[in-house]
């Protein structure tokens, strides 16, 4: 005589399965991974200094903006542009460019096919050694190593290497670019290009696959080079934005925006640029220092600090705030420029005292006190 509980159906095994939800499973687009902390959707910007920055997301959350105002007259913004728009295409995304027409394609940097991405690899792979001080990174690090292999693709395709001194190839571009130049069709205030690139990219929204990711880049807005006097009124770039922030709450998970600002035509203390920072997500300003705005591209030479990077906001992973814990947000930082490593950011840290001045000491000068010292 078999033992069997009590008040159960004879057979009803697979009514009570049934009745559990259907395990679902989504599968990532390329070059998306889910966050460390929330698990929300994350891509690459092309910058992994820039990614370990975005609050510790690791990545550039989905369904939010950045603003990136820099001061002078460097293109150090337009870099980390240009960068985010070759990412984007060496992915398969579809990049939305407005204020320049197909030309600004061949600026784009190209591809490094060397060895440096197993040494970024490495690289990785040391830092999460390093990651493993307490139990709790260490269940981390496992964590996103188990999520990896659920794309079939190694870690090291979220963020490509690039490099400056060569420039994309056709054969390396797997998605497409929407470009829109911006006239001076400001006459109609219902057809303005602002008006009509936001219709263009809802547009393309709709006729892609659910999980496309599109990525929209606005260079140099209201710069008098591209944009004319009828684009500063406030009631047309604020538009802009508003439209633009409607438009990446309404698909989270397939729009993430790029806006770069010359802050020395619209200062932070005018109500114009407070007013652009409220309607983004996160807001950065590149200082760049005055004797050291030139990018060395000989290869091997060490560069110092070019410029200071401040965090004035960034994305958050819920309404109450969070995701600062262990990023750079909260210290000086401070950015230099190669044509091999790209657009770096660190901690900013002063020399040690002297040590400018032992360098700038010639040898010649060296060996006349030694032979002075001499009897």
């Amino acid at each position: 005589m078999s033992f069997r509980k009590r008040n159960v159906v004879i057979g009803t095994p697979s009514t009570a399965a049934s009745s559990l939800p259907a395990r679902q499973d989504k599968t990532l687009a390329p070059g998306v991974r889910p966050s460390p902390l929330d698990g929300r959707p994350t891509t690459s910007t092309g910058t992994p200094s820039l990614d370990q920055l975005l609050a510790g997301h690791n990545g550039f959350p989905l369904g939010t903006s950045l603003l990136i105002q820099e001061a002078g007259a460097t293109d150090f913004g337009g870099t980390l542009l240009r960068y985010f728009a070759a990412e984007g295409l060496v992915q398969g995304h579809h990049v939305h460019l407005l204020g320049y027409g197909d030309a600004w394609r061949r600026e784009l940097p190209g591809l490094d096919t060397g060895g440096k991405t197993s040494r970024m690899a490495r690289k990785e792979t040391a830092a999460d050694d390093k990651m493993k001080i307490a139990w709790r990174y260490e269940a981390l690090g496992n964590a996103s190593s188990r999520t990896t292999p659920s794309r079939g693709q190694g870690e090291a395709q979220f963020c490509h290497s690039f490099d400056l001194a060569k420039r994309l190839e056709s054969s390396h571009i797997q998605g497409k670019l929407y470009t829109t130049q911006v006239g001076d069709a400001w006459a109609r205030p219902e057809r303005t290009p602002f008006k009509d690139f936001l219709a263009g990219v809802a547009a393309a929204v709709k006729t892609t696959p659910p999980n496309t990711i599109h990525r929209i880049i606005v260079p140099g807005l209201l710069s008098p080079a591209l944009y004319p006097s009828a684009a500063c009124r406030p009631q047309e770039v604020l538009q802009f934005l508003h439209g633009l922030r409607a438009l990446l709450r309404r698909h989270p998970s397939q729009i993430t925006a790029l806006v770069t600002l010359p802050v020395s035509l619209f200062p932070r203390s005018t109500g114009l640029n407070r007013w652009m920072e409220l309607l983004s997500d996160g807001v950065l300003e590149l200082i760049p220092l005055q004797h050291q705005s030139q990018m060395a591209l000989e290869p091997g030479k060490e560069n110092k600090s070019q410029g200071l990077l401040r965090a004035h906001s960034l994305p958050v992973f819920h309404e109450k705030g969070g995701g600062l814990e262990g990023s750079w947000s909260r210290e000086d930082l401070s950015f230099k420029l190669s044509a091999s490593s790209g657009l770096v950011i660190t901690p900013y840290s002063l020399p040690p005292v002297g040590e400018e001045e032992n360098a700038s000491a010639t040898p010649k000068a060296t060996e006349g006190k030694k032979d002075a010292l001499e009897f």
